[in-house]
C-alpha cells in the first residue's frame, strides 16, 4: 500500500494523464481549422467555440447572436429534467429489478415484456408520448425515465442473481426473518450492480435529454442545439454538445462519490479499491 506523502507525489502526473487525451483532440482541432483542412463555418475551431460558449454563460460579447447569456437557463431546465426523469426512471427500475431478481415467478410475468421494450428505441415513443403527455415538461421527462428505466431494471436483476447462496443459506441458519435477509443480505449483495446501472442510467438520461427537448419544449441545451443548428450555429451547436457531456460528466462524478461512499466496505476486495 502506498503511503500518503507518495500518494501527494503522484497527484500532478496523475492530473497530467487525465489532461493528455483532451488537449491533444483541442490541438488537432485548432490546427485543423488554422490550415484550411476543414472549414471553419462547417467545423469551428475550439477558440472561436470558447468565445460563443463564453458569450452564452455571460452574454458580455453578443459572440452568440440571439442566443447571448441564455446559457444559465437552459442548461438548469435540462438538468432538472434529467434528474426528475432519472428519479422515477431508475427507481421504477431497481423496484423491477429486485422483484424479478426475488422471484421465478415475478421474472416469468415482467422479463419478457421488459426485454421486449428495451429494445423498442426511446425516438420511437416520441409520437405517444406527446399524444399522451401533450407539450411542455411531461413527456421530456417520461421519455428520459424510459431511457433510464432499463439498465437500473437489468443491473438490479443481476446484483441479486449474483449473491453468494451461501450467504444467503447462513443468514436463513441464523434465523434471519424475510425482512433482515433482504436488509443485511440481498441489497448489499446487490448494491455494487444496483449502482453500476445507476451510473448507466444517468448517461443514457443525459443521451436522451436532446430527443426529449427536440420536439416537447421552448428551453434547455437540447431545444438550444436543435435551434441553433437550425439557424447554421455550428459552434452553438457545439457548445452546446459539450455543455451537455460536461454536466453529464458531473452528474456521473456525483453517482460515483455515492457509490464510494456505500461501498467503502468493498474497496479492497476489488481492483476498483486502493492500489
Amino acid at each position: 500500500m502506498r503511503s500518503r506523502n507518495d500518494r501527494a507525489s503522484t497527484r500532478p502526473a496523475e492530473v497530467l494523464q487525465y489532461l493528455v487525451l483532451p488537449a491533444a483532440v483541442l490541438v488537432l482541432w485548432q490546427v485543423a481549422s488554422d490550415v484550411g483542412f476543414v472549414r471553419r463555418n462547417i467545423l469551428p475551431p475550439p477558440s472561436e467555440v470558447v468565445l460563443v460558449w463564453y458569450d452564452l454563460i455571460t452574454g458580455s460579447t453578443d459572440a452568440a447572436a440571439r442566443y447571448s447569456g441564455s446559457w444559465l437557463g437552459h442548461a438548469w431546465a435540462s438538468t432538472w429534467r434529467v434528474f426528475a426523469g432519472f428519479a422515477w426512471g431508475a427507481t421504477l427500475g431497481i423496484v423491477a429489478g429486485l422483484l424479478i431478481g426475488l422471484s421465478r415467478a415475478v421474472e416469468r410475468m415482467l422479463d419478457p415484456t421488459l426485454q421486449v421494450l428495451r429494445n423498442i428505441p426511446v425516438t420511437a415513443w416520441v409520437p405517444l408520448s406527446l399524444v399522451f403527455f401533450g407539450i411542455g415538461n411531461a413527456p421530456a421527462i417520461f421519455l428520459i425515465g424510459l431511457g433510464a428505466f432499463f439498465p437500473a431494471a437489468i443491473n438490479a436483476t443481476h446484483g441479486v442473481r449474483q449473491i453468494n447462496i451461501t450467504l444467503y443459506k447462513a443468514a436463513r441458519m441464523m434465523g434471519a426473518d424475510e425482512r433482515e435477509l433482504l436488509r443485511r443480505v440481498i441489497l448489499p449483495g446487490a448494491l455494487p450492480s444496483i449502482l453500476t446501472g445507476l451510473r448507466l442510467s444517468m448517461g443514457i438520461a443525459w443521451v436522451l435529454v436532446v430527443v426529449a427537448e427536440i420536439l416537447a419544449v421552448r428551453r434547455g441545451l437540447g431545444y438550444l442545439l436543435n435551434d441553433a443548428y437550425l439557424f447554421y450555429r455550428n459552434d452553438v451547436v457545439i457548445a452546446a454538445m459539450l455543455s451537455i457531456g460536461l454536466l453529464g460528466f458531473v452528474s456521473d462524478r456525483l453517482v460515483v462519490l455515492v457509490r464510494r461512499a456505500l461501498l467503502t466496505w468493498n474497496e479492497k476486495e476489488t481492483f476498483g479499491g486502493e492500489h
